[in-house]
């Protein structure tokens, strides 16, 4: 805003940035994308002894070579941006890692301030950060917060003060020095650089609040020199203010250019090399630093880390732990989610019962109830029962393994998996998304930087069952295949007879996830050697220190912003959902229901797959919500008009059964509920991010395929063995 100053919020992932940025600003916030780009910025403003400031969050960034989207934002904001002042967010517990980039930052400006943040978990750890010594190595002021509990945040506010208001000018330490060919590449291309900037922005300059000087645009000629050195930058801003600035089309630059590439291929710099050595060099230097202001108190706290890192990632321990972890949050939800399910549930219909007497004492005509309360509210009712209890047990435990930081982990795991398969390891963290609901998996895909795999992580992410998946997968378990031979259909759609059956559940829930995984890497690796062609590519995969999570905030979170989304979605698609799916229940013509004719005429083809007519058109209804599929089979099986719960957990098994239903029938149901279409959500969600109704209709296809197939074969290898 006019007569603010602007201040540009910069680290790498999972340093705390946001924290430190909520603390400053509040609620005086607002998101959004950065032009032309799928990347989430955020602004905010805070007051600072009477001045007003903007406050911009860039995208986290592991460097300034611009490897992602993220990286490339964050870079031309810094270049082009207009900013007053740089604050640089450091992690106390890892600091060597971060002051890669803060290093590349001060080549940009000198107007840099660094955040040393979560200086509380640093003491934990008997880790002791020497701030001073920090700041005389870096040449800029550092402030040492722990931005949860406001701790240093009045003296990181003070350096951001005096630097924008000019009363304290950095001076920041010597660049980092390179090989002497790359120097001496540096040192012919800067002079062209230098002019091409002063040509290219004669009105880069600001306005100053303070006293409504201008002074330049900090445009660092050797940065961008070494930047088109190593082939990685051709500065397009596209930023408010900014002229399109593009040096590399300047012919002098062009041409030095040329000239200093082709000094360093005769000294044995190519392309690969040079980055190489660069990267090596920065760390290097922030290598060094990190040495002089951090000294561990308790040196066993390292190798502590290493040894567990060396377990949860091990090629013989990873995998089987993530298995057992994922059992273990999947006996949680089962044990825990039923009996609320089966409250809540209770619940609900009794309000249906007082809304049937209302209606009654209006006098309202029988189809108005019926479409309005046995339609509409009663799946609404159905499915927030299902739903609500166990979103509320497994996002929290989710969130958990997120805030501990395992998740990372997970993806380091399976990440040579993906790239067998040609695809992306970030795809992993995608995949565990879909857990709770695969259209927020589909949007999390943005993370991976190409095109061509976060494609195919999208088309990919509805191998995973989501949360409305669970229930028609637990009951079927539970009746068929984990011995107790009862179950309801309530949140878990358990009933479970005891802590045994439950983990018995749990196991056998785990390896059905993981049938969906393997499709997972199958279908990937089909893409990839098909219609999607190409090698994976290389990212930058942090594994951040196990932490302490904030349990209060992990709930919080997890709660309103998963559990609520999912949640409201999928009511506001059983509303007219339900009335749908009333009227094709008693609507007739022929002597027979809609829905008994839809049943019919699918029935040859479902039986081909193991399944029947009723099975099938309870999957097609149920394309807006997954959750609704169970009790569609109940409603058609019982010729019911609305949808219904049978009267005692043992019914439901006994139901199926005098319907034709074998070990067969349940095993095929399960495999088609683990691979078919997606929900209407995730569909519209794939045609957004993807802006194709091609890929939407692949994203339909291809799960339905191996589904489909899955299917085929397991009932053939039954009839075949059923024949002998």
């Amino acid at each position: 805003m006019r007569g603010e100053y602007t201040v540009a919020l910069a680290g790498n992932p999972n340093v705390g940035k946001s924290t430190v940025f909520n603390a400053l600003t509040g609620m005086r916030q607002h998101t959004g994308n950065w032009p032309g780009k799928t990347v989430s910025s955020a602004r905010g403003r805070y007051t600072y002894g009477g001045q007003g400031y903007t406050l911009v969050d860039l995208p986290g960034a592991y460097s300034l070579l611009a490897h992602s989207a993220e990286e490339e934002v964050a870079r031309d904001f810094l270049c082009f941006g207009h900013v007053d002042a740089i604050c640089v967010v450091c992690d106390a517990t890892c600091l060597e890692r971060n002051l890669n980039l803060a290093l590349q930052v001060l080549e940009i400006s000198a107007q840099v301030v660094v955040c040393v943040n979560l200086m509380d978990e640093a003491k934990k750890k008997d880790i002791v950060i020497d701030l001073i010594a920090l700041r005389d190595a870096l040449g800029v002021p550092v402030a040492g917060v722990s931005a949860r509990d406001g701790v240093g945040l009045a003296q990181l506010q003070e350096h951001i003060r005096a630097l924008c208001q000019s009363a304290r000018r950095s001076t920041p330490a010597p660049p980092v020095t390179y090989a002497e060919p790359v120097e001496y590449a540096v040192s012919l291309l800067r002079p062209a650089v230098q002019a091409a900037l002063a040509a290219s922005l004669p009105h880069g300059a600001q306005a100053n609040p303070s006293g409504g000087e201008t002074r330049a645009v900090p445009l660092n000629a050797r940065f961008i020199s070494l930047k088109l050195l190593e082939g990685g930058y051709a500065p397009q801003s596209g930023l408010p203010d900014s002229r399109g600035l593009n040096i590399s089309r300047d012919k002098t630059v062009k041409d030095m250019l040329d000239h200093a590439l082709a000094h360093l291929l005769l000294a044995g710099f190519d392309g690969a090399t040079l980055k190489d050595h660069m990267v090596s060099a920065l760390f290097s230097r922030a290598e060094a630093i990190a040495q002089t202001s951090t000294r561990y108190k308790n040196p066993a706290y390292q190798a502590r880390q290493i040894r567990l890192d060396r377990i949860l990632t091990g090629r013989r321990t990873g995998v089987p732990i993530m298995l057992l972890l994922l059992a273990i949050v999947f006996y949680i939800t089962i044990e825990g989610a039923n009996i609320p399910s089966q409250w809540l549930q209770s619940g609900l219909f009794w309000v249906e019962e007082r809304l049937t007497a209302w209606f009654m004492a209006l006098g309202a005509p029988a189809w108005l109830h019926g479409a309005l309360v046995q339609g509409a509210y009663r799946v609404l009712a159905w499915v927030v029962s299902v739903m609500l209890p166990p979103m509320l047990i497994f996002f929290p435990l989710f969130t958990l393994l997120e805030d501990l930081g395992y998740l990372p982990r997970v993806a380091f795991n399976l990440d040579r998996r993906f790239r067998r398969a040609g695809a992306c390891g970030k795809q992993a963290l995608t995949m565990c998304m879909g857990f709770g609901c695969n259209a927020a998996g589909i949007m999390g895909c943005r993370v991976i930087d190409s095109p061509r795999e976060r494609l195919i992580a999208i088309l990919t992410n509805n191998f995973v069952p989501c949360n409305g998946r669970f229930p028609i997968l637990i009951s079927i378990i539970g009746m068929f295949f984990a011995g107790t031979g009862a179950t309801g259909t309530g949140a878990a759609g358990t009933g479970a007879a005891g802590t045994g059956a439950a983990a018995l559940w749990a196991l056998l829930l785990t390896a059905a996830i993981a049938l969906g995984v393997g499709a997972t890497f199958l279908a990937s690796s089909l893409l990839s050697k098909t219609v999607l062609k190409g090698r994976p590519s290389a990212f930058t995969l942090e594994l951040p220190p196990c932490r302490k999570p904030q349990i209060g905030k992990v709930i919080v979170r997890a709660v309103m912003d998963r559990a609520a989304f999912v949640l409201g979605r999928a009511a506001a698609i059983a509303l007219p959902m339900g009335i749908f799916i009333w009227l094709a229940a008693n609507m007739e013509f022929g002597g027979a229901t809609v829905l008994r004719h839809m049943t019919g005429f699918l029935d040859p083809f479902a039986r081909v797959f193991g399944l029947d007519g009723v099975i099938l058109t309870a999957f097609i209804l149920g394309l807006p919500a997954n959750e609704i599929v169970m009790p569609l089979i109940v409603m058609a099986y019982m010729a019911e008009g609305s949808l219904i719960e049978p009267a005692s957990p043992g019914a439901l098994k006994a139901l199926l059964v005098q319907n034709g239903w074998t070990w067969t029938t349940a095993l095929c149901t399960m495999l088609f509920s683990l691979m078919h279409w997606p929900c209407s959500t995730a569909l519209l969600t794939i045609k957004k991010e993807t802006q194709s109704v091609k890929w939407a209709f692949t994203a339909f296809l291809l799960p339905t395929l191996f589904g489909l197939s899955c299917c085929f074969f397991a009932a053939s290898a039954a009839r075949l063995l059923a024949g002998l």
